[in-house]
């Protein structure tokens, strides 16, 4: 696969230089289009009426699974329906629940760093796990004895795509054993409500009736999925990044006051997202293609955020770069509604990795996950080298 094993940049270039919007033909003989364009991605992805996200936001998703959560899930859902449930889940980030995942990102991220340079060498994709698997249980009120639990399931249900049918068969399992877990997590917070987001789920309505079980876990099962998966590999990416641009690292660390646009590089450089599906309602124009109703529309997010009409060499990973008007949250109405979230551990891990370590080799061969949906690693085997103060 072009992701995992050689470079899609030099396409994404070409495509964009070229046929911006490119009819991509499947061996199975289903088609999709491919947007490549920052604007015409943004075009895209602003418009839910013309474009809408209820025939699913990914390739390969099941049929059957889509039919059950269109409508019902949030990232599959077009408004007016999807922004009353977004306010649900929103409400549940009061004051008290964001102090407390601060306090707990502190303590995650520092243990998690201190434990990787006590052991020398350390596989990296497993200490960036740590940290965003133990933000979004505890947002859900998952309790620790079972966060190994869940990033194992996510692991497998949403990083990898499945080979054959044995594959296909473990991924609805993982899937299943989640939903299974929400509902008995779903019945305990109705006796017992807590600061939770399950709590939120289960006590919200919607135009004045409660939400059904199935919005309950559909939502509960992407939030974690999508809060697991995207953020440790931008974690990931970031690090790798740094150790390839050490300049950028020095500079990071000897100026944190650069850590927020750092982060933001970080988001556009990594695009863990690599796309956006849409269906389009209508016919309709767009970069100078003429898509039927009907026909899926994708938003190719890593080629969007390498678009030169944008940003100014684009390959380069430049943690001062400003302004940054990346696509990594998406766009419009489906904007990553963890997006502060994702922000702010970002910036927690990165802060405890260069008040740990002056600098970080890599100790092995990197290597890119098997996906098209997320552009993510299987493995960077790292060694920090600490601080000699």
């Amino acid at each position: 696969m072009i992701y995992q094993e050689s470079d899609p940049e030099l396409v994404w270039a070409q495509l964009r230089a070229e046929q911006p919007v490119y009819l991509n033909r499947r061996a199975n003989g289903e088609h999709f289009w491919a947007v490549m364009t920052h604007r015409l991605c943004t075009d895209m992805l602003t418009d839910p009426h013309v474009f809408s996200s209820e025939n699913g936001m990914r390739l390969d998703s099941s049929p059957r699974v889509l039919a059950a959560a269109a409508g019902k899930m949030l990232n599959v859902t077009d408004p007016p329906r999807h922004d009353k449930i977004r306010k649900v889940i929103s409400s549940a980030f009061t004051p008290k629940m964001v102090n407390r995942l601060e306090a707990n990102m502190r303590r995650t991220a520092a243990k998690a760093i201190d434990d990787a340079m006590a052991g020398g060498e350390c596989e990296f994709t497993r200490v960036a796990q740590k940290l965003p698997v133990s933000v979004i249980c505890d947002m859900m009120g998952v309790p620790p004895a079972d966060w190994d639990f869940m990033v194992d399931r996510t692991r497998f249900a949403w990083s990898s795509t499945a080979l054959d049918e044995a594959e296909e068969a473990e991924k609805v399992r993982a899937h299943t054993e989640i939903l299974c877990y929400f509902q008995e997590l779903a019945v305990e917070r109705r006796r017992n409500p807590q600061d939770d987001l399950m709590s939120a789920l289960v006590r919200g309505e919607i135009d004045g009736a409660p939400l059904t079980e199935q919005e309950v876990f559909y939502n509960c099962d992407a939030l974690i999925s999508g809060g697991n998966e995207t953020t440790r590999h931008a974690t990931v990416g970031g690090l790798l990044a740094l150790i390839n641009n050490p300049d950028q690292w020095r500079k990071l660390r000897d100026n944190p006051g650069l850590m927020p646009s750092a982060v933001q590089e970080v988001i556009r450089y990594t695009s863990p997202v690599m796309h956006a599906l849409r269906t389009a309602r209508e016919d309709v124009e767009l970069g100078g293609q003429r898509i039927r109703a009907g026909e899926h529309v994708i938003a190719w997010l890593p080629s969007a955020n390498r678009d030169e009409a944008v940003f100014a060499d684009p390959e380069r990973f430049d943690i001062e770069r400003s302004p940054n008007r990346h696509l990594g949250f998406i766009q419009g109405n489906h904007y990553c509604i963890g997006a502060a979230l994702a922000r702010l551990e970002l910036t927690v891990m990165f802060e405890e990795i260069t008040r740990r370590a002056e600098a970080a080799e890599l100790t092995g061969p990197v290597r890119r996950l098997r996906s098209n949906l997320l552009w993510g690693f299987d493995s960077l085997p790292v060694r920090f080298t600490p601080w000699r103060r």
